[in-house]
């Protein structure tokens, strides 16, 4: 996959990386969006520039919540993170994502280039050594070190923030920072307890990230995470221990660190270079000019909530170690939201990619182009599946797919599949084609400065630009009488087409490569078996593309519709999660202080019965109600509004009481209450009266 076709000296070098996913779950859409689509588009884009291009990942085995998994599912962390790299490995490979190397973090190799790396730093100095109190669980016998602990932010006053971050601001902290903690293990309130560290003392580097970042690259980083760095530092940087007192992880390589282990985000980032060094031997390559080379460009594809570790740590670590080069750019996304709701893989809130794959087992583009055309680029975004089918039946389908159907079609149809040789071109003709000689730049435009939405759009304007030709130019109409005609229209027709196989690779690989071996032209791996071979910047400097005479093959179909059953059953699934999650997390109300039956006969319960019914204006809950209660007829205010229509309930038996004390809401006096009830799936039910005739009067039950 790395190897470039340049040779000489304008070619570049890239070093990808893109965020280590955490083996304690599996990779959903979320993850999708913010690093791996937008990585992998820019990878697949360097490359087909001739690039020399190494994109590297790998699953992030260590830290704290994968402990927490393995206590959860009752297995050992090797065996939660064996299961979950698995997984996540095979759905990257099925989905596309064109790592040159993934690999994990439990791996030998990058235990010894993680052991190293912390053993240089500290044989030079570059580490404080301090015995402080940390969190400690009593009763759990374990120090508390990030998620181990849950507190509140002393940031923002999140509740449920972690010991290391905060996930409601993104503020990092230490675990004793937290008011009011408790032990995630037990739920109760940690003692302190002396324990030694290592701490890497980033406010030695303060004023060189101020000027290597803030000032150095204000122009060409993304705001989000400039406006994020320049918080920190403006906050003040602290010492941050790169040591914790855990049982799994990578040991500490020195004396005195016994028991301990590498700080999971002092290991993660040097699995970039673990992998690199793991791709290397097996290619038989160097791996320094990809970390060491100055030419070399660094580039890491992160989410927000990594800005910190790769922007201030990671650096910071690097400059400390000296031999290494600093990232070009650090473009982070901002969070995808599902169906309104913030995606969570503890609620299960989620489109996880294999469970995607398995369903839609030949729709991997579609789902890389709703990613890509809804990203997170400046703010949360929100996914819906309602607007993932509407992206593939009214673009991908009507679109793209279109202009490629009709075009080999009617290559067929009028020449047997062979292309036609161009006549004299009319000024449409060569506007036509001059827009496609442009497309390349304009679409590398938004590619380079990271604006991967933008770049789409701009490649879905050039299928629009193939509709509008053939739609303008109608060969169909012409094909009798202006044959000749007919043949420059499909070749200029075809030359677009192939221009979208080309272009159209970073974002849809599976589309680009079934649409180029219907054209019957080489794919971005160089393969000799082709004899038409196109790069991206050959679509701005050939004559031509598809040369005439050329054999094309039959018509296939680039994308299908997506019925509404299919989504249908991607809402029903979410649903069931939705109310499993309601009745997980439901609170149930404790028993109310215990009451007198004289206290009970006080209340006047009698059956009304619903005469008129009306909104109450500028609410979403009240309905002003009239109820013949049999004593007189009376208003209610009531908040079923939610849960009925006025209309429907003309006419209900209600079970009302009467003596309740009056009081206006929304300037409206209710006099009386609707008694209601909740079914087991959580909605709202009038309680219906049973009325029984006895000696002594009615009965309701």
């Amino acid at each position: 996959m790395n190897t470039a076709k340049k040779t000489d000296l304008s070619v570049e070098r890239y070093t990808i990386t893109a965020a280590l996913p955490y083996t304690n779950g599996p990779v959903h859409i979320g993850h999708l969006a913010g690093v791996y689509v937008p990585a992998d588009i820019y990878a697949r884009y360097q490359r087909l520039k001739g690039n020399d291009v190494l994109y590297v990942c790998g699953s992030d085995e260590h830290g704290v919540p994968i402990t927490i998994k393995a206590k959860k599912e009752g297995i050992t962390p090797q065996q939660v993170v064996d299961k979950y790299h698995a997984i996540i490995k095979k759905s990257f490979e099925d989905f596309g994502i064109s790592f040159d190397n993934y690999s994990r973090t439990s791996s030998k190799i990058h235990h010894e280039t993680a052991s190293e790396f912390f053993k240089k730093l500290y044989d030079n100095g570059k580490f404080i050594e301090e015995t402080n109190q940390q969190l400690y669980d009593e009763e759990a016998n374990q120090f508390l070190a990030d998620r181990f602990v849950l507190g509140t932010c002393p940031k923002c006053g999140f509740e449920e923030s972690y010991g290391d971050q905060c996930e409601n601001c993104g503020t990092s902290h230490n675990a004793t920072d937290l008011i009011n903690p408790k032990s995630a293990i037990t739920g109760n309130t940690p003692s302190l307890k002396e324990t030694k560290h290592w701490y890497l003392p980033l406010d030695q580097y303060q004023d060189w990230l101020r000027e290597w970042i803030v000032e150095g690259h204000a122009k060409d980083w993304k705001p989000n995470v400039l406006g994020q760095v320049k918080s920190w530092l403006d906050d003040g940087l602290r010492p941050r221990a790169v040591t914790r007192d855990l049982d799994w992880g990578i040991p500490v390589p020195v004396k005195g660190g016994e028991g301990k282990v590498l700080y999971v985000w002092f290991d993660a980032p040097i699995g970039y270079i673990s992998s690199t060094k793991e791709w290397a031997s097996r290619e038989g390559k160097e791996w320094e000019p990809y970390w060491k080379d100055k030419n070399t460009k660094l580039l890491h594809f992160i989410g927000k909530d990594n800005i910190v570790f790769h922007c201030i740590i990671f650096p910071s670590m690097l400059k400390a170690e000296g031999s290494y080069i600093l990232p070009e750019n650090v473009p982070a996304n901002e969070f995808l939201n599902l169906e309104g709701n913030k995606l969570s893989t503890s609620k299960n809130w989620a489109v996880w990619l294999h469970e995607y794959l398995e369903d839609f087992p030949d729709k991997q583009d579609v789902l890389r182009y709703a990613l890509t055309a809804n990203a997170p680029e400046t703010k949360d975004n929100d996914f819906t599946w309602k607007d993932f089918q509407a992206r593939n039946n009214n673009e991908l389908v009507a679109i793209f797919g279109n202009f490629i159907n009709r075009v080999l079609v009617l290559t067929h149809k009028y020449y047997e599949g062979e292309v036609p040789a161009a006549g004299d071109l009319t000024e449409v003709d060569e506007a036509t084609l001059m827009m496609l000689k442009k497309y390349p730049q304009i679409i590398s435009r938004s590619i380079e400065r990271y604006r991967f939405r933008e770049a789409l759009m701009e490649l879905m304007n050039l299928a629009r630009l193939g509709n509008k030709y053939l739609a303008d130019e109608e060969p169909w109409k012409q094909i009798k009488d202006n044959p000749e005609r007919v043949k420059t229209i499909m070749c200029i027709a075809l030359q677009i087409a192939t221009g979208l196989s080309v272009l159209s690779e970073p974002f849809l690989p599976f589309t680009s490569k079934k649409l180029k071996t219907i054209l019957n032209v080489s794919s971005s791996d160089f393969s000799e078996k082709n004899l038409i071979e196109n790069t991206w910047n050959d679509v701005s400097t050939k004559t031509t593309l598809l040369p005439a005479g050329h054999q094309i093959a039959k018509a296939e179909l680039l994308f299908a519709k997506i019925e509404d059953d299919e989504i249908q059953r991607q809402l029903d699934k979410l649903a069931l999660t939705k109310k499993a999650n309601e009745t997980e997390h439901k609170k149930i109300e404790p028993q109310k202080e215990t009451i007198e039956f004289e206290d009970f006969t006080k209340l006047d319960i009698r059956i009304g019965t619903i005469l008129e019914a009306v909104k109450v204006p500028k609410t979403k809950k009240l309905l002003q109600l009239k109820v013949d209660v049999g004593i007189d007829v009376r208003t209610i205010v009531s908040g079923i509004a939610e849960s009925f229509s006025p209309d429907a309930i003309i006419g209900q038996k209600v079970t009302v009481l009467v003596n309740l004390s009056p009081r206006k809401l929304r300037g409206v006096e209710s006099q009386g209450m609707i008694l209601m009830t909740e079914t087991p799936e959580g909605k709202l039910a009038f309680v219906e009266p049973v009325i029984n005739n006895l000696e002594n009067g009615l009965i309701i039950s």
